[in-house]
């Protein structure tokens, strides 16, 4: 009897305990989920000392056409208008079809500031390029996870920091995922660009505090102007 009385008084005590873990991991959650939506621009480093190296290193990605470059941080030093990628971690929306492949944290960018507008950045399933578009032109290639080394400062693309600037014209270097370990050999090869420059980059995180910038005027149109697509 002594047992029993002695189990029934230590039940609101267990309960007690295991509704303050709840809480407390249901806290840890939220801070861990605000820190990855705090907005960042996204600059790439390498550790190369060639006069490639010295080009790319430092850059900022930007979206145009479809597609990821690096330029300068400044938008008024780019011969091309290009809106500054402005990126947050966020759950990737799976559609029904698709969601078995639990492909955990998107990475969204706002591709304009006027209006605002959001596409996810993703891996071409097939050339590796490094894209955005909205959840119907991104579900079907490498859209995540998305995540961050310990030190939150080196982003991953399923588990992997190795990622590889192209140059695929004169001063115009693309992005792409090293997804291979091969330092995208093999797929640059299929497209007939080995005769380009590479660099092997890692994409690293600027922490952002202002909100998206206005766009910026050059031959009379909006920087990132007609680039965007909702979805």
């Amino acid at each position: 009897m002594v047992i029993g009385l002695l189990a029934l008084t230590s039940i609101p005590t267990v309960t007690g305990v295991a509704f303050g873990v709840s809480e407390q991991r249901k806290s840890n959650q939220r801070k861990e989920d605000a820190r990855r939506l705090a907005k960042f621009n996204i600059d790439v480093e390498c550790d190369g000392e060639t006069d490639d190296d010295r080009d790319v290193n430092g850059r900022r990605l930007v979206v145009r056409n479809d597609k990821i470059y690096l330029d300068h941080p400044n938008p008024t030093d780019r011969s091309i208008p290009a809106f500054t990628a402005l990126a947050f971690y966020i759950e990737y929306p799976e559609l029904d079809e698709t969601k078995h492949l639990d492909r955990g944290l998107g990475l969204p960018t706002y591709v304009s500031a006027n209006p605002p507008l959001l596409n996810w950045i993703f891996a071409d399933e097939n050339t590796h390029e490094l894209k955005y578009g909205n959840r119907t032109q991104s579900v079907a290639h490498i859209v995540g996870p998305w995540d961050w080394t310990e030190d939150e400062r080196v982003i991953t693309l399923e588990g992997s920091k190795n990622f590889v600037a192209v140059e695929e014209s004169e001063g115009e270097w693309a992005l792409y995922f090293d997804g291979d370990g091969d330092e995208c050999g093999a797929i640059l090869e299929e497209q007939g660009k080995l005769d380009c420059a590479f660099v092997p980059v890692r994409m690293v995180r600027r922490p952002a505090e202002e909100p998206p910038p206005p766009p910026q005027q050059s031959s009379g149109q909006a920087e990132g102007e007609g680039q965007g697509k909702s979805g």
